[in-house]
């Protein structure tokens, strides 16, 4: 690990990623190593959870597509020097800001959307100037082998390369003195990841996740907002961080909103040889979400089989705070659904958890839009959809609280691994004696004037 970070200083201090067309020269070929490879991509996903060629490319490649193309239009401008106000204090000189890459960057991606939410920092990172190591998530074993192969082939290792492994590859990553970590992950491993950078000082950005929630109000289109939460929930079987994870309805439409909710997951007839349902992950994240499930409470579905790793899309009713399965992120195909009484009630019980990185509301009113905007603390979200807001990358993406810190998309993740450092010019053809020794009556009543500009 210290002699890839060697060799990757080495390359950060030779000053070639500093050019805007070294950056986009490599974000060029990143395109075409995607391009080149569609197709290994898309069946080392399936494999790992059977993931379609559809929804990989609509939820994970096309996006880092659209990332590429707007970073390579954009980077002059994001790189270039501002100039900002000096104020007479400081006259005649002036103050500008210059953006400088941060240097050695540490991606550890998830499993989740393995593409996307590996490439996309990394797309950032190169964009800013700085050299990267990706960690990718080992638990789609096929996808991060895939990644490994296909950076080895058309990348310096000392500007860009794949590390691939487990808890301890990652541990002896984590010990090096990187200039900046970007985790995607769980919050119970985000906090591992920001002691062990804390050890050296070294910033970090967390996208975490959590429990985010969706309100729908007695106002709402019902129709379509079921529509939108159905797709929302049980894209990628339920495996968002963005999903909605749990549903707060009104009283009033508490019945009809279950019974459409269910006819809307039969509609869709969501089933690995339909090509839009995935598998969970692993065992693990099957047992863990099978003992979620109550079979009291289950209004719709339920079925799982662990030789295939499926588990039914699953509506529960008459949930509370208390009960399993709202005691942690579900990251999986089943829907707590909570009724309320009045959005103040809602508003509560949102407000009463962790801070999300999302939050959904279905209503046509503008006072509830405003009231849950100005009371709810939250990374982002929508009103009247779901999940769709990581698709503006004008868009800072990023959590708040136990969700997160920082945010990327588009500017957002140039940012996110630039340095901006502040400069002031000052030519020496004037040079008032006013700031030296000695201090006088005169002096001070001459600061006092020049100090309310």
């Amino acid at each position: 690990m210290k002699e890839i970070l060697d060799k990757q200083r080495a390359f950060f201090n030779s000053h070639a990623t500093k050019s805007i067309q070294f950056r986009r020269k490599q974000l060029k070929t990143l395109q075409r190593a995607l391009k080149e490879n569609e197709a290994a991509l898309h069946q080392a996903i399936y494999k790992d959870f059977k993931k379609s060629e559809f929804d990989n490319y609509t939820t994970e490649i096309s996006l880092l597509y659209r990332d590429i193309k707007e970073a390579r239009m954009n980077i002059f401008k994001w790189a270039r020097r501002k100039n900002v106000s000096t104020g007479v204090l400081n006259f005649p000189a002036s103050s500008f800001i210059v953006p400088e890459p941060l240097g050695v960057c540490l991606v550890i991606g998830a499993w989740n959307y393995p593409y996307q939410l590996s490439f996309a920092p990394v797309i950032a990172a190169i964009a800013a100037g700085n050299t990267v190591v990706l960690k990718p998530s080992e638990l789609p074993s096929n996808t991060a082998a895939a990644m490994a192969k296909i950076v080895k082939e058309y990348f310096d290792p000392a500007f860009f390369t794949v590390v691939e492994g487990g808890v301890d590859e990652t541990q002896e990553l984590l010990k090096q003195k990187f200039d900046k970590i970007f985790f995607t992950g769980s919050t119970k491993v985000g906090k591992i990841v920001y002691k062990a950078a804390a050890e050296n000082l070294i910033p970090v950005t967390l996208e975490l996740g959590g429990k985010s929630p969706a309100i729908v109000t007695e106002s709402c289109n019902l129709k379509i907002s079921v529509k939108r939460l159905v797709w929302g929930k049980f894209l990628n079987a339920g495996q968002t961080c963005i999903a909605p994870d749990y549903v707060l309805v009104h009283k009033s439409i508490e019945q009809k909103f279950l019974e459409q909710t269910k006819q809307e997951i039969i509609s869709q007839h969501f089933a690995y040889e339909n090509d839009n349902f995935l598998q969970i992950i692993n065992e693990q994240n099957f047992d863990r979400l099978t003992e979620m499930l109550d079979q009291k409470k289950i209004f719709f579905g339920g079925e799982h089989k662990k030789e295939t790793r499926y588990i039914q899309p699953t509506i529960m009713q008459n949930v509370t705070l208390e009960d399993p399965v709202m005691q942690e992120e579900i990251f999986g195909p089943i829907l707590p659904v909570i009724a309320y009484n009045t959005i103040e009630e809602a508003i509560s019980i949102v407000n009463s958890l962790p801070k999300p990185l999302s939050c959904y509301v279905f209503t046509k009113r503008d006072s509830i839009k405003k009231k849950v905007l100005k009371e709810v603390s939250f990374g982002g979200g929508a009103i009247n959809d779901t999940v769709m807001h990581i698709t503006n990358s004008h868009l800072p993406f990023g959590g708040v609280g136990h969700s997160g810190i920082g945010s990327y998309h588009g500017e957002a993740g140039f940012k996110a691994f630039t340095h901006y450092k502040s400069v002031m010019d000052k030519p020496t053809w004037l040079d008032p004696s006013i700031r030296y020794y000695p201090h006088t009556a005169f002096r001070l009543k001459l600061m006092r004037w020049f100090l309310k500009f």
